[in-house]
């Protein structure tokens, strides 16, 4: 099976990146959608907006926001359709999960990977 990549939304799509898919509940300011190279959008897979703007990006948060979220994907109501569609695109090669974020190591994709590599 292929691997589960993550990527910022503002850097260049690359053929290695496989299967891209942006997992911001928001679309990331300054890119027009038909200027951002992606597959799908599965923003119901994102943190809650109440979660998103209660984490608001604060590294010191990010153990708490990852414990929240976690919870949630747990009991998100799209889990199984968002696995198999991981799933089935990982048969075909890589797939890269899409984010704004500047922060690197603590955003929702980084625990979103993790999560998905974990239930698959």
């Amino acid at each position: 099976m292929a691997k589960i990549h993550i990527k910022r939304a503002y850097d260049d799509a690359k053929d290695q990146d496989g299967y891209r898919i942006l997992v911001d509940r928001l679309w990331p300011r300054g890119i027009k959608k038909e200027d951002l190279h992606h597959d799908e959008w599965f923003k119901d897979m994102a943190p809650s907006s109440d979660l998103r703007k209660d984490f608001d990006h604060e590294e010191d948060k990010f153990s708490w926001f990852k414990e929240k979220y976690e919870e949630e994907l747990n009991n998100h109501d799209e889990k199984n359709s968002w696995l198999a569609l991981v799933k089935e695109k990982l048969d075909d090669g890589p797939v890269t999960l899409l984010y704004a974020a500047k922060d690197k190591d603590n955003n929702n994709a980084v625990v979103l990977k993790e999560w998905t590599e974990d239930h698959l």
